[in-house]
């Protein structure tokens, strides 16, 4: 399994159009993802809208992405930046 950690960059954390945009990045990613928030937390389908908004991330708070496929790490790290910089629409390389 590879992992990302990650810390929220968007100012309203991981709601309403932050986490539509990046629920559109986890399904265009090719590969299964997961996200939970912390150690603890329960994983969802990153590409579940309501798997996200259920997480309540807020900004600066850290969430983990992880996935199983062989090809996973590209994708991670694509979602991780797209989280981490707080990015306001889908980057092409996605």
């Amino acid at each position: 399994m590879v992992e990302r950690r990650v810390t929220v960059g968007w100012a309203e954390g991981l709601h309403a159009r932050p986490a539509s945009i990046f629920c559109r990045a986890a399904a265009a990613a090719g590969v299964p993802v997961t996200v939970k928030k912390g150690d603890d937390g329960t994983p969802v389908n990153a590409a579940s809208m309501l798997g996200v908004l259920g997480l309540g991330a807020e900004s600066g708070e850290e969430i983990v992405l992880a996935s199983e496929a062989v090809d996973a790490e590209g994708a991670l790290e694509r979602l991780a930046t797209l989280v981490s910089e707080g990015l306001e629409e889908l980057p092409e390389t996605v």
